[in-house]
C-alpha cells in the first residue's frame, strides 16, 4: 500500500544478520495520523516493547513481528533456552491475538530441530517467510472479498458501495494490504465506486488515526463517524455491508475483535445488512469451540481517561477527558456470535462461520488441533 504516493510495508529488514545484529524496521503506528515515523527494533527487549505498546498491532502484524524478535533474539545464543525464553517473552505481551502464538510455535519448529550454528539464519528466512506469507494471503482476502463487492455494485447499477469498518483491519495491522480492507482496496483499483464508513473506534481511535489515514493515502473515498453512528447509518439503508477483521476467531465461528465489534453486528443483524469478517488462516483457533474462551485483554485506564492529539496551535499532546477519581474499565475485545456472521473472507474463499465447513476449508490446521 501507499504512503505519500510510495508502496510501503508495515515491517522490514533494515540489516541484515552478520557481524552485527539484524536490525527490524517498523512504523510507529503510536504517532500516526500526525506523524509518519519509523522505528529501528535491534533486540529481542525491543521488538516486546514494540507489540505491547502497540507501535505494531493487528493480529497478523504482530505475528510477524513476533516471529522477526525471535530471529534478533538468537544473534549471539541459538541455545535452547534462549529459544525458550524468547518465546516466553514475546508471548506475554498480548495475550488476546492467537497469530502470535502461531508465529512463534511455527519459528519454534523451524529451529528447534537445528543446530544452534544454523539456528540465526534460518531465524531470519523463517520470518521473512511469514511476512511474504502474510502478504500473499491478505492479497487473496482481498479477491474474494471483492467478488462480494461486484455483486452488490451489479445491483447498485453504478451508485457507490458503502462499507463500514470497524477499528483497523488495513494494512498497518498486517504487512501489506489488510484484511477488512484488502477487498476495498481491490474494488478500489478495479474502479468500483465505493465509500467507506470508518468507526473512530474509542479508545485508542485506530478507525479515525488509522484506517482513515490510509484510506486517505490510496485515495479511497470515506468518512470518519463516531462509534454510535453504524447502526443510524443502517436504519436508514447507507450500509451496504459491514467488513471487520478479527484478532482470534474460533473453530465454531466465534469471532474475537476490537470492542464494539458485537454491537456493529447486531445493527447489522437487525437491518438485514451482510456483516462479514475478513481473516487469515492463522487467526483461526482451532483448539477452541466458544469465542467466550478467549482471554480478553483488558488495557490501561490511560487510553479512556486520555486522548492524543494536534491542538489549533499544531502541538502534539495528551489531554485528560474524565474527571480526577473517576474509575476506568478498558476491555479491549468483544465476542461476536457466529449466528451474527453473515460469513468469513478468507484466503481460501469465503465461507460459513460454522464449524464444520470452516473445517472442511482448513483441514490440514482442524486435524492438527484435534
Amino acid at each position: 500500500m501507499k504512503v505519500n504516493g510510495t508502496p510501503t510495508r508495515t515491517i522490514w529488514v533494515e540489516r541484515e544478520p552478520g557481524a552485527a545484529p539484524g536490525a527490524v524496521g517498523i512504523i510507529d503506528q503510536t504517532r500516526l495520523p500526525h506523524r509518519f515515523e519509523t522505528v529501528s527494533l535491534v533486540s529481542l527487549e525491543e521488538a516486546a516493547h514494540a507489540i505491547k505498546a502497540m507501535l505494531v498491532r493487528g493480529a497478523p502484524l504482530i505475528g510477524a513481528t513476533a516471529a522477526y524478535g525471535v530471529a534478533l533474539a538468537v544473534h549471539g545464543d541459538a541455545s535452547d533456552a534462549r529459544l525458550a525464553h524468547a518465546y516466553e517473552t514475546l508471548h506475554a505481551t498480548r495475550p488476546t491475538a492467537v497469530n502470535l502464538r502461531w508465529a512463534l510455535d511455527e519459528m519454534m519448529a523451524t529451529l528447534t530441530p537445528l543446530a544452534e550454528a544454523d539456528r540465526e539464519a534460518a531465524a531470519w528466512a523463517r520470518a521473512a517467510e511469514i511476512a511474504d506469507e502474510d502478504v500473499e494471503i491478505c492479497r487473496q482476502i482481498g479477491l474474494n472479498g471483492l467478488a462480494l463487492i461486484r455483486e452488490i455494485a451489479a445491483r447498485k447499477k453504478g451508485a457507490p458501495v458503502n462499507i463500514l469498518t470497524h477499528c483497523n483491519a488495513g494494512w498497518l495491522a498486517t504487512v501489506d494490504w489488510g484484511t477488512a480492507t484488502s477487498p476495498i482496496y481491490h474494488a478500489h483499483e478495479a474502479g468500483i465506486p465505493l465509500h467507506v464508513w470508518v468507526d473512530e473506534t474509542r479508545p485508542r481511535n485506530q478507525g479515525a488515526a488509522l484506517t482513515a489515514w490510509e484510506l486517505n493515502n490510496h485515495g479511497v473515498p470515506h468518512a470518519v463517524i463516531v462509534d454510535n453512528t453504524g447502526g443510524h447509518l443502517m436504519q436508514h439503508g447507507m450500509v451496504d455491508l459491514v467488513i471487520v477483521g478479527t484478532d482470534r476467531t474460533t473453530a465454531n465461528g466465534d469471532v474475537c475483535n476490537k470492542i464494539g465489534t458485537y454491537l456493529k453486528a447486531l445493527a447489522a443483524h437487525d437491518n438485514r445488512v451482510p456483516f462479514y469478517v475478513a481473516l487469515p488462516s492463522p487467526t483461526i483457533d482451532f483448539t477452541l469451540s466458544s469465542g467466550f474462551d478467549i482471554p480478553i485483554e483488558e488495557r490501561g485506564a490511560e487510553e479512556v481517561s486520555h486522548v492524543w492529539g494536534r491542538t489549533g496551535a499544531g502541538e502534539i499532546t495528551t489531554v485528560q477527558v474524565t474527571p480526577d477519581g473517576s474509575p476506568v474499565v478498558n476491555y479491549a475485545f468483544d465476542v461476536t456470535p457466529a449466528r451474527l456472521v453473515t460469513g468469513l473472507i478468507t484466503e481460501k474463499g469465503v465461507v460459513a462461520a460454522e464449524r464444520h465447513a470452516i473445517a472442511t476449508l482448513f483441514p490440514e490446521r482442524a486435524k492438527a488441533a484435534a
